[in-house]
């Protein structure tokens, strides 16, 4: 199993209009989404979508949060559901759980 270690599990999804690969979240990302969640008290923190974007967003990683701010904040609230859900985090395991 040694040789899986850091490798990344890409998917294909639309967002806006465009093809986008996310990956999978690893339990170390996760864990950082949990304690960001915590920190900010159970809010709607946009600051959590940003994360969550940046993490697995191949690319996002790149963006400042004026460019995360200039799309559409549905459009970004469901590339951040896809990413939870195939990373496993919307049975049970959720951010805020």
């Amino acid at each position: 199993m040694k040789h899986l270690v850091g490798k990344k599990l890409p998917k294909k999804i639309k967002f806006m209009g465009e093809e986008v690969t996310i990956k999978k979240l690893s339990i170390s990302e996760v864990l950082e989404i949990q304690k960001e969640y915590k920190e900010a008290e159970g809010s709607q923190d946009i600051g959590i979508l940003k994360t969550i974007i940046r993490l697995a967003v191949e690319g996002a990683s790149e963006l400042s949060d004026e460019d995360i701010d200039s799309f559409p904040l549905d459009e970004l609230a469901n590339l951040s559901n896809e990413i939870i859900k195939y990373s496993g985090m919307d049975k049970g395991t959720a951010v805020g759980n």
